[in-house]
């Protein structure tokens, strides 16, 4: 089995949230900023030089919300004679501190945008859900 460890930002101003578009594999959807953590790097590191990526900010890790665990059946990979994936998502409490909002060129997103948070579009990963509970922003 294949492990993935991954740090990802939960960002808001006000009752709005910034967002990263997933588009990968003919798979596409809104998640957040974030993603894998390269070898040696502290996973703080990694979900700020992410939202850097992605969404053109400059970022701060916060307070670490929690880990999620998931393990992904080797069916539903992009490539299904890899074998199931464990994936573990870090989520951290993130802030925009400069920069100017910017999509992500040659990379798995496409698109960043800020959505209000009673308008999260329902084309969106789970893992988005997942850290709105984790922030205290749904039940």
């Amino acid at each position: 089995m294949d492990i993935r460890v991954a740090a990802y930002g939960v960002i808001t101003e006000g009752d709005r949230i910034l967002l990263a578009h997933w588009n990968e594999g003919g798979k596409s959807g809104w998640t957040l900023p974030g993603g894998g953590i390269d070898p040696g790097e502290d996973p703080a590191d990694a979900v700020v030089r992410e939202i850097a990526e992605e969404t053109g900010y400059a970022g701060e890790a916060g307070e670490l919300l929690g880990i999620d665990s998931k393990v992904i059946p080797a069916e539903h990979r992009f490539v299904s004679d890899a074998g199931p994936l464990h994936a573990l998502r870090i989520v951290y409490r993130a802030r925009v501190v400069g920069g100017t909002l910017t999509n992500e060129r040659d990379g798995t997103t496409d698109e960043a945008a800020w959505f209000a948070l009673s308008a999260i579009p329902n084309r969106r990963v789970e893992l988005v859900d997942i850290a709105l509970r984790m922030a205290g922003l749904r039940d």
